[in-house]
Parts: structure tokens; sequence; C-alpha cells
């Protein structure tokens, strides 16, 4: 049994037997949760997805926190280990076995740059997750746009995809709509929306519209077992 837990935007726990991760942690400054870095005490692993601070946000005060391993490309992966993180770097098309279970990067259409006190730094190429844990496989889309290498995710099987869904500089309703298509998931969550103005997408029209996937709404504190 996994439970899933969303705090907004693209920041979600995925618990399993002694595996307690987090996917793109941003929870200072993000509206839509009173979680912080201190109501952590045991994370065993953080994907970050790309470098945004939307994204990044508070792994390296986590990390440092749990003695989390951090999975990432390897240029965040760099710019995190030079500051003591213990990290795991991989690269788009890229699958790796962990003790918890198995790990493929996948591609994301997006940026990556990592706001520093001494401006932007490359942050390598942005991408999305599929985990395979307990039998189970989470797609985490990351930002992205919609691209035609999501047909290649529907031989993985996916039980539950997290797809962006806000439009601007992610897909929108539309888009997500035939990214559902594409992938064909028992499930999808949508995220990733209403974070800021800009952020329009409605996650009750993308239920509506959606005909032969169980859509799985949850509100950020929310969580789900499956």
């Amino acid at each position: 049994m996994m439970k899933i837990t969303y705090f907004g935007h693209s920041a979600f726990l995925v618990q399993a037997k002694e595996f307690n991760a987090l996917i793109d942690p941003f929870l200072t400054g993000n509206p839509h949760t009173n979680i912080t870095p201190d109501d952590f005490e045991n994370i065993t692993h953080i994907f970050v997805t790309h470098g945004h601070n939307d994204h990044l946000g508070d792994t390296e005060i986590i990390a440092k926190k749990c003695n989390s391993l951090v999975i990432c490309n390897a240029e965040i992966a760099d710019f995190l280990s030079q500051k003591g993180i213990k990290t795991h770097s991989m690269h788009i098309g890229g699958r790796k076995s962990f003790a918890f279970g198995t790990v493929k990067m996948t591609p994301a259409l997006h940026g990556s740059g990592i706001t520093s006190k001494e401006g932007m730094i490359e942050g390598g190429n942005p991408g999305g997750f599929v985990l395979e844990i307990e039998g189970k496989k989470i797609y985490h889309a990351g930002d992205t746009g919609l691209s035609m290498e999501m047909k290649l995710l529907e031989r993985e099987n996916i039980d539950l995809a997290l797809l962006p869904i806000g439009g601007n500089f992610t897909m929108d309703v539309e888009d997500a709509i035939v990214a559902t298509e594409f992938i064909k998931p028992k499930m999808v969550i949508p995220m990733h929306y209403k974070t800021f103005p800009v952020l329009e997408g409605s996650p009750e029209e993308f239920q509506n519209k959606i005909k032969d996937t169980e859509i799985k709404i949850l509100n950020p504190g929310e969580s789900f077992e499956f």
C-alpha cells in the first residue's frame, strides 16, 4: 500500500514501507500549504524534476536535516553535492534500481535554471520520473508541455500519473487531456495550478472532460492510498 499526500503546486509526499520521499518540495513560499521543512523527520529520498525555485524548493534544508538522498539530473546533483548533500544523478532515459524499487527519468519540455545570489546557474535538462514501488508505477511529469514522447509511457502501464494542468508555463487542461490519452494511466492527479494567478487551469474542468481515466482531485493537505 502506498500513500500520496499533496501539498499544492507540484509537491508530493510518497510513502511506502521504509520509503518516505518528497517530490519537488516547494513548501516555503507555497501559498497552498502551511507545512514547513520542520514538519519532516524521516525523509529518505527527495526527487527534483528541475532547478526552478518552485520545484527545487526546500530540498537543501530537508536533505541536510534528514540525510536524504536527492535524485535529480547531474547538474542539480553537482550543485547540491557542493553543499554537502547526498545525491544520485540521472539523465533522461536512464533507469536505476534502488532498495525501494526503480526510477526512470523521463523527458520534460521546460527550463531548469537555478536562481542563486550569483545569478542564474545552469540546471541541466528538466525531466520527470517514473517510480516503481511495491509493484505500482507513479509518473510525475514535472513541468512540461505536451510531447509525443508521452506516447511511449503507455507501455510503462502507469498506475498513477501526476500531470500539470495550469497552462502558461506547462500544459493546460486541453493538452493534459491529450497527454492522458497518450499515457493511458489508471488514474491521474492534476497538479501545478492556481499557485500563481497565471496558472489558470481548472481541475474540475479537466475531470469533466476525461471519460476513460479516473481523475482524483486532491486538495492541498489531502492524502490518497492505493
